[in-house]
C-alpha cells in the first residue's frame, strides 16, 4: 500500500496531490517514458485538453500491461508549452486521478517547446505495485 507523505513542518500540497508518496515495500517499480498525445494511429488531437486525456490514455496501457494500474502510481512529472494551459491539464489530471485514494507526487513545468511543434503536453509516471 501506498503511504503519504505530507509533513507538517511544510506548506500543505495546493492540488490534488501529495508531497511524497512511499510505495509498497519490495513493490515492482514502473518507469513510463513521456507521452505525448499521439494516438494508437499517430495522429495528434489539437488542444491540450484532448493531447492530455491521449497521454493518460497512453500511461493506462502501459501500466495495464505490466498488471499495475493509476491506484499505483507514486510520481506524476508533465510539461506543458503554454503557462494557461495549466488549469486545463490539471483538470485533466485530477479527473484521472478522481478514484484514486492516495494522490501521487506531481510536478508540472512549462516547457518551450517538443520535438513537434503540434505537442502542447508530455506526461510521465513512476508506479509501485505490489508483488
Amino acid at each position: 500500500m501506498k503511504t503519504p507523505l505530507t509533513p507538517a513542518a511544510i506548506a500543505a500540497p495546493f492540488g490534488a496531490y501529495n508531497h511524497g508518496v512511499m510505495g509498497p515495500s519490495g513493490g515492482r517499480v514502473i518507469v513510463t517514458s513521456g507521452q505525448l498525445g499521439l494516438a494508437p494511429d499517430g495522429s495528434c488531437p489539437e488542444g491540450v485538453k484532448a493531447q492530455a486525456e491521449q497521454c493518460f490514455a497512453n500511461i493506462d496501457a502501459i501500466l495495464a500491461e505490466a498488471g499495475a494500474g493509476r491506484d499505483d502510481v507514486i510520481r506524476i512529472s508533465a510539461f506543458v508549452t503554454q503557462r494557461e494551459d495549466f488549469p486545463i491539464y490539471m483538470a485533466v489530471r485530477d479527473a484521472w486521478l478522481a478514484e484514486v485514494t492516495v494522490k501521487p507526487a506531481s510536478t508540472l513545468i512549462i516547457v518551450t517547446g517538443f520535438t513537434r511543434e503540434e505537442f502542447r503536453v508530455e506526461v510521465e509516471v513512476t508506479a509501485v505495485a505490489p508483488v
